[in-house]
């Protein structure tokens, strides 16, 4: 019986190929071909930093005990030393000698020693506590300034091949250049290029807390150096172990236990102790307990670590890619469960669709995932049923800590976990819309980011408190399964069960997303919808224009475009009379804050335009009504010839707060009753309304949205540049007080800003974009420095969160989880992971400090 395959746990794709590979307590470290050093995030697998680092290849990396120093060695013939909190390079070692490639680095934090093995076949080392005392180097010794053997002889023309880059480049990185003392050198350590090294303690031959260097080279042979603290870190040659005559690429140390990979694929065990062959694990001879493809090409670097109660592998290929394997389930202990590893995977690969009946069972499945999951920590839940038998809304309670006679608050979290349908077959994901993937810190599958990510989070985030026994605060979940088809029967479940639910002093949600994809925010405003059909109909059958066409004959769909055409305005307005009555003028702080929105933005990508008309573009998403219409039918065949006996239209009005869509409704129904009476046609005209969902507008500077505000801003430090201090107050119930109508609104001067422009790439702004010597420390976009969230409102619309305002007469407030370029409802939609645990951490918080208010 074969024991089971390590699962891929997550994937960073884009580099070149991997050469060396490092794990720190929360950082991968990686170095590249191109002499890259990158380093990533071990909890969410962003990308934290890449420096470049090296004129060669990155061939060996090493960290000094306490991780303070990051030890990196390349083909330019350097060792460089980094500080690992800052990523600026202390020291740049190198050799009087042309020693060529440095493949491996070793260092002694005892005796602060530099340890390096290289391609001219010797061991060198640098005492790093002695570097003041050093006569200060000879400058024309650098390997900058030598000829390359091969790139720098001669031609037949007798000319020298133009050298790509300055001399200086590769100094440019700032630091002390520290040059190796011609007596710190062991000349042809090995008969071949010395490939690795790593410094053992506590063997049986060593004094008591000495070291032993141990190298492997390319004449097959394993070499110990006793090391000597009182000469500087000098080494001695003390053993030779003959290891066959294939070269030793990599070596390993458990104990007193070595081990040693050599070039045939083949490991031999060492007893160093004994200093005695033990065992020999042949490529071709052993049976493998397991084995997979890790990459599409060769296998270069990796490294096992345990993580957050994971025991993981870790591996980097000429594909340019890392691969994180859990190999947990090698282990007789269980792994620790995470949003991750087992319930997001589990929860995404249900394939919730509400808009497709094929998929009710999925639903069902999926609802009672969610309950059981919501059981597990401890919650009381119930299934409400909704009319028609459509999905059920799940209900989850879990109580506060405080005695049942004290007055709790009550908290609620309104999600849902239906989705929207996906098809890997014919649509563009590049993998199974509902298995969940994890590539460069992102999720990928259909509902991670809309919304099945952000309700685990808020759930985790729930046991967590309860766990450590914070929860003074009643927390409520209603995830209904309805919400992307309208929310078909949540109204009326929620009604039925009204006394179920109890009272509640706050909602929160987490159904959007930030405006780009670098600065987090708060919704304090949804416009709401009315989504109708209008189809006209004729007593005859469907007609050929050429033998029945003419002024006698009224067609449909002629009729339908009057109609259609009757309810748009010049410049996209709406034509409908008194539409813009109820809609309030902008006051002077709800300006100032789409000042702040747009200057923050420009600040970050001036590519936007100007300010204006990115203020513009806000207004028109989220202050202003809208007119679309979606889609337009006919009876008959495609033919171009044909008069159609039916036409109809699928259209929607995007509404702001302080309509209503009752109101709207009626306008609209007698505006396009008169509009087609006027035609005097003979056909027929219906109307539909086929869903409604209410605006919404929330208060800023309420206790749920200061609380979110303070938790966003602690979670997602560094703190500030500009003041948001006042909240947008957009409606006015003064006589009188209204907006002037679309119409006379000023065009802007650039072209509309849209969701895909937002989420595009910025320019850098971090800090630490360029160093003080003028070369780039290349990071990944990083977040502003904002000193609050931005308050942003949304174009979109959700049914039910007035809705529960109105029944549980309690603020909502919503907090976006997701990036601007998340594509939700989209092919390969996404959520990062550090948005992921980074909501996580928000709610917790929150859920703690309101259940203490």
């Amino acid at each position: 019986m074969s024991a089971p395959k390590p699962v891929l746990f997550h994937t960073i794709k884009g580099q070149a190929s991997i050469l060396s590979l490092l794990i720190s307590d929360s950082k991968i470290i990686a170095g590249t071909q191109d002499g890259d050093l990158l380093l990533w995030s071990l909890e969410t697998y962003h990308l934290l930093a890449s420096v470049h680092a090296h004129r060669g290849s990155l061939l060996g990396l090493c960290l000094s005990d306490d991780g303070k120093l990051l030890f990196s060695s390349a083909g330019d013939a350097l060792v460089n030393v980094w500080d690992t909190s800052t990523l600026q390079r202390l020291y740049s070692i190198y050799s009087k000698y042309d020693v060529g490639d440095v493949f491996c680095v070793a260092y002694s934090s005892a005796l602060q020693s530099v340890y390096l093995g290289a391609q001219n076949t010797s061991i060198q080392w640098y005492d790093l506590s002695r570097k003041d005392l050093r006569p200060p180097p000879d400058p024309l010794l650098h390997p900058s300034h030598r000829n390359h053997r091969f790139f720098d002889s001669k031609g037949p023309t007798g000319v020298s091949t133009p050298r790509p880059s300055s001399a200086d480049e590769c100094r440019a990185f700032g630091g002390q250049e520290l040059e190796i003392d011609r007596d710190h050198i062991v000349q042809y350590a090995h008969y071949g290029y010395v490939y690795c090294m790593l410094l053992a303690k506590g063997l049986s031959h060593q004094p008591q807390g000495g070291e032993t260097l141990i190298s492997g080279g390319g004449d097959g042979s394993i070499k110990l150096w006793s090391v000597d603290p009182f000469a500087e870190g000098a080494i001695t040659q003390s053993a030779t172990l003959q290891n066959g005559d294939d070269s030793v690429l990599a070596l390993a140390i458990d104990g007193t236990l070595l081990y040693s990979g050599r070039l045939g694929g083949d490991v031999n065990v060492w007893d160093l102790d004994t200093r005695q062959l033990i065992r020999r694990i042949f490529n071709l001879h052993h049976t493998n307990v397991s084995e997979w493809r890790a990459h599409n090409h060769l296998v270069l670097a990796s490294a096992v670590f345990s993580f957050n109660n994971h025991e993981l592998y870790i591996t980097g290929g000429n594909d340019g890619c890392i691969a994180v394997w859990d190999i947990s389930n090698c282990f007789d202990r269980p792994p620790k469960a995470t949003i991750t590893s087992n319930a997001l995977e589990k929860f995404v690969s249900y394939q919730t669709v509400s808009g497709r009946s094929a998929h009710a069972h999925d639903c069902r499945r999926g609802a009672s995932f969610l309950r059981s999951l919501f059981q597990r920590f401890g919650a009381e839940t119930e299934l409400f049923s909704t009319e028609e038998q459509r999905n059920p809304v799940v209900f989850a309670r879990f109580s506060g800590q405080h005695p049942a006679t004290a007055k709790r608050k009550t908290i609620m979290f309104y999600g849902h976990y239906d989705v929207v349908s996906a098809h890997s077959e014919s649509d563009g994901w590049k993998s199974d819309p509902f298995a969940l993937q994890a590539v460069n810190g992102y999720l990928y599958g259909r509902g991670v980011s809309d919304n099945k990510g952000p309700v685990l989070a808020a759930l985790y985030a729930v046991a967590d408190i309860a766990r450590q026994q914070h929860l003074n605060a009643d927390i409520v979940f209603l995830i209904e399964g309805e919400e992307e088809v309208g929310s078909r029967g949540f109204e009326k479940a929620i009604k039925q069960n009204r006394h179920t639910i109890g009272d509640v002093d706050w909602i929160l949600l987490a159904n959007s997303y930030w405006l780009t994809d670098d600065i987090p925010c708060l919704t304090y405003g949804l416009r709401g919808v009315i989504r109708a059909t209008l189809e006209i109909q004729s007593q005859r059958p469907d007609l050929h224009s050429g033998v029945d066409g003419s002024q006698l004959i009224h067609e449909a769909m002629k009729d339908l475009m009057a109609v259609l055409a009757k309810l748009s305005g010049p410049k996209g307005g709406i034509a409908i009379p008194g539409f813009y009555d109820d809609i309030p003028s902008i006051t002077k702080k709800g300006s100032e804050r789409y000042d702040i929105i747009s200057k923050t933005l420009l600040q970050q990508n001036p590519s936007l335009g100007d300010a204006e008309s990115l203020k513009a573009s806000f207004k028109a998403r989220w202050r202003e009504p809208s007119f679309t219409v979606h889609r337009i039918k006919n009876s008959g065949s495609a033919s171009s010839s044909i008069i159609p006996r039916m036409a109809k239209a699928d259209f929607s009005f995007r509404l702001v707060p302080n309509q209503t869509t009752s109101k709207v409704e009626q306008a609209l129904r007698r505006y396009i009753e008169m509009s087609f009476a006027e035609l005097q046609s003979s056909n027929e005209m219906t109307l539909r309304i086929e869903h409604k969902a209410e605006p919404w507008l929330g208060v800023p500077d309420n206790q749920v949205f200061r609380s979110l505000e303070k938790a966003v801003m602690e979670a997602w430090a560094p703190v500030p540049l500009h003041d948001q201090s006042d909240p947008l107050a957009t409606k006015s119930n003064k006589p009188g007080h209204k907006r002037p109508h679309t119409q006379n609104v000023k065009s802007a001067k650039s072209p509309p800003v849209t969701s895909s422009t937002l989420s595009g790439p910025a320019s850098p702004t971090s800090p630490m974009g360029e160093n003080s010597r003028g070369i780039s420390l290349h990071l990944p976009r990083q977040i502003l420095p904002v000193q609050k969230p931005l308050y942003i409102c949304e174009g979109g619309s959700i049914p039910a969160i007035r809705f529960l305002e109105t029944v549980f007469d309690a603020p909502a407030a919503h907090l976006p989880c997701g990036q601007a370029s998340d594509s939700a409802h989209l092919d390969n939609e996404r959520l990062r992971l550090l948005n992921l645990y980074k909501a996580r951490e928000i709610f917790r918080k929150v859920f703690i400090e309101l259940g203490g208010t």
